[in-house]
């Protein structure tokens, strides 16, 4: 076993009747990594989640998780593990003191006050004290679930889609704390749809539909991508958009606002079809790859 993963599986595979859900995944996260997990709704990321912390069995393939076995030794895994699903689970008609003070005593944490006090502080969520957790706001909600999920000092934080329907400057505050944590050696494993948020992971990894497509660092996918990209402007882009699709050397055509961002991977190739498509007033030049244009190429020819 080595010490430096805190996540380390291969060949993890789950089914359901006769549809795979997860296949023969392989993973390692290294401690007080921020991790993302990325991928359509559907493509077995809350299952692979789920697997890790215990609350589903693997039907092949082996590994550990925190040191222990995720087949043998799931028992051991949970109280180690902060888990927050994507659907807020805490209850509506307790007050978020009142919720903390729950998930402490089902932690069976000692000085259950004064950790629901400490932790209330340091969330920031003194004046919601006394108020329903049920009445918060999407992003208060989400900073409430992240506090319950930390109460019992956690080594990994298994996240999935936290910051969905929340607010942007919320989803911003959010991940300054997952940040935070990880900064203090805590582990974070985060499924999102959000291309700004997994640009905010140390390392990312893309499944669909059940399969592992890329995983590495920002700068890895894309320049393994072998994308080029080149930002085209002015006017009748809506009907230049078709035209470009049909020339070769171009994969894909995505609108950017008043811009059209064009990849293929023959930049010269891309150049010369743009130059003989394009009108007397449209503009082009090269641009940076995106991870949202690495992604869309990786589900080209994908089927559910």
């Amino acid at each position: 076993m080595d010490e430096r993963y805190v996540i380390d599986v291969s060949g993890v595979t789950k089914s359901f009747g006769d549809r795979t859900v997860v296949r023969g995944l392989d993973m390692k996260v290294r401690r007080g990594e921020i991790f993302g997990f990325l991928g359509p709704n559907g493509s077995g990321k809350t299952t692979f989640i789920r697997m890790l912390c215990g609350l589903l069995r693997p039907d092949a393939g082996s590994g550990t998780c925190l040191g222990h076995d995720i087949i043998s030794e799931s028992e051991l895994i949970k109280p180690k593990v902060g888990y927050m699903s994507q659907k807020f689970s805490l209850y509506g008609d307790l007050t978020v003191k009142e919720n903390l003070d729950f998930l402490a005593r089902a932690y069976q944490l000692s000085g259950r006050d004064r950790i629901v006090a400490e932790a209330i502080e340091r969330m920031g969520m003194g004046r919601f004290t006394n108020q329903l957790a049920g009445s918060l706001s999407g992003g208060w909600k989400q900073r409430l679930a992240l506090t319950g999920c930390t109460l019992h000092s956690p080594q990994l934080l298994l996240l999935d889609e936290p910051t969905a329907g929340v607010d942007p400057a919320a989803r911003r505050d959010f991940w300054d704390e997952v940040h935070t944590l990880a900064a203090q050696g805590i582990t974070a494993l985060i499924s999102t749809h959000y291309m700004d948020e997994a640009e905010r992971c140390h390392r990312l990894a893309y499944i669909a539909y059940g399969d592992l497509l890329a995983k590495g660092t920002l700068e890895e996918l894309i320049r393994e991508s072998g994308l080029h990209t080149w930002t085209l402007k002015g006017p009748g882009l809506a009907e230049l958009t078709p035209r470009l699709r049909a020339v070769p050397g171009i994969d894909q055509v995505v609108a950017f606002g008043n811009t059209l961002h064009v990849s293929g991977r023959d930049s010269g190739l891309i150049e010369r079809s743009l130059r003989s498509v394009s009108g007397p007033d449209n503009r082009f030049e090269p641009s940076e790859t995106s991870l949202e244009e690495v992604f869309i190429d990786l589900m080209r020819g994908m089927n559910p």
